[in-house]
């Protein structure tokens, strides 16, 4: 069972071909002058996760690239369906912009949303992925993912996990189902709230992205235990993978992207691609991004366009698999 889920589980897909979505025509699909005003960038997150820093970066290179404002805008909540709802209602102009990561697929495969995972977004193009580090806090004493897989199998429903929604959710509820901890499972606005909690004694475990929590784990505030991804993490090399510590298979990785509203003209996705294939190869972002343990990987908005149906495919079939619900 533990090898079909985690067969299951791997996220990273490989992309291919084409099928960026239908542009409203050529009139529409010149780029000139664009932008002439601020670009708002929606981030479905509260301040503080991986997405928010994800999203800051990128706002304040494209503002210095384009010579107009990128203002970073985050509206949370819904597991990141509202900000993403808002995203999709927007004038498909190429004033509103969404960062997205893998918990837009995990909300699309796994429950009714407001808006067509599908249909309502233009994939501008992926920035890159990211392991999760499963971490406890300083009420929890043990030194390795086997010591807590341990102890929790010993101590059945007696410690908390705290996560926030959408990806980080599934990563947790997969994690504990494999390990056969049955902790307690407490969701989040937000992976920063639910970290807060864990450094304060409020709740016990956290699988959440290394991006966020990595500054912590620096600080002392929290005890690193493993990674998430199908290697150890660049950012943090003396860290073993949850697969390591015995959970064979496991793997996790959180991705993050830019989308549109459907039918923004094609000249604009282009030029806006271009811009975050240039990101990806300007070696300030590669140096800050491996410090953080997020691996450049660009896809072209006709890859993003492929990869998310998949995607959906396999979380569907993941939450069935591992009896996971993720809301309604």
């Amino acid at each position: 069972m533990r090898t079909a889920l985690a067969v299951c589980f791997t996220i990273l897909l490989a992309s291919a071909g084409s099928g960026q979505a239908a542009q409203r025509g050529p009139a529409e699909d010149s780029a000139a002058g664009y932008p002439a005003r601020p670009i708002r960038l929606i981030i479905p997150f509260p301040p503080g996760g991986s997405n928010d820093i994800m999203g800051r970066y990128l706002a304040l290179y494209l503002t210095e690239r384009l010579g107009k404002q990128v203002v970073a805008d985050n509206r949370p909540g819904a597991d990141a369906m509202l900000g993403t709802e808002i995203a999709s209602r927007a004038q498909p102009d190429g004033y509103t912009l969404l960062i997205a990561s893998a918990a837009f697929t995990v909300n699309g495969a796994t429950r009714k949303v407001p808006y067509d995972p599908l249909k309502s977004f233009s994939w501008v193009g992926r920035l890159g992925y990211g392991p999760s580090v499963l971490s406890v806090g300083p009420s929890l004493k043990v030194s390795s993912a086997k010591e807590l897989i341990a102890y929790g199998r010993a101590n059945p429903g007696k410690l908390t996990l705290a996560t926030s929604g959408g990806f980080a959710h599934m990563a947790s509820e997969l994690f504990n189902h494999m390990s056969g901890m049955k902790m307690l499972v407490v969701l989040y606005k937000g992976g920063f709230p639910a970290l807060v909690d864990v450094m304060g004694g409020q709740a016990h475990v956290n699988l959440g992205s290394l991006i966020q929590t990595l500054p912590h784990l620096k600080s002392g505030r929290l005890t690193p235990l493993a990674t998430s991804g199908s290697k150890r993490a660049t950012a943090a090399p003396e860290l073993p993978t949850i697969a390591e510590a015995g959970l064979t298979g496991y793997e996790a990785n959180n991705w993050w992207a830019i989308a549109a509203p459907a039918g923004t003209p094609a000249g604009v996705i282009n030029k806006l691609s271009g811009e975050l294939k240039r990101y990806l190869e300007d070696q300030a972002t590669l140096k800050r991004f491996a410090n953080e343990g997020v691996e450049a990987d660009f896809r072209t908005p006709a890859e993003m366009q492929k990869l998310i149906p998949a995607e959906m495919a396999k979380w569907r079939e993941v939450a069935k698999v591992a009896n996971i619900r993720t809301g309604s």
